[in-house]
């Protein structure tokens, strides 16, 4: 029998998925994203962008959306 116990400690985190739109470029709509994400969630730790597009009216961009998975801790 040992004499110390060894604790294990795990982690949870969970995944979501938000979308996010700007029309001035997708970094803006990246941080803009997280930034709105952040009023809600702690913890978090990482985002991927998961998909991006660009929004077209006559022919002209008129937007920059991205699709983003953000990781938080559970608590």
């Amino acid at each position: 029998m040992l004499a110390c116990e060894e604790r294990v400690y795990m982690t949870v985190a969970k995944v979501i998925e938000i979308s996010s739109r700007s029309d001035v470029s997708f970094d803006d709509a990246i941080e803009s994203g997280i930034e709105k994400a952040s009023d809600s969630l702690n913890n978090m730790e990482a985002a991927w962008v998961q998909d991006q597009q660009v929004l077209i009216k006559d022919g002209k961009i008129t937007g920059y959306q991205v699709s983003l998975r953000i990781t938080f801790i559970v608590g």
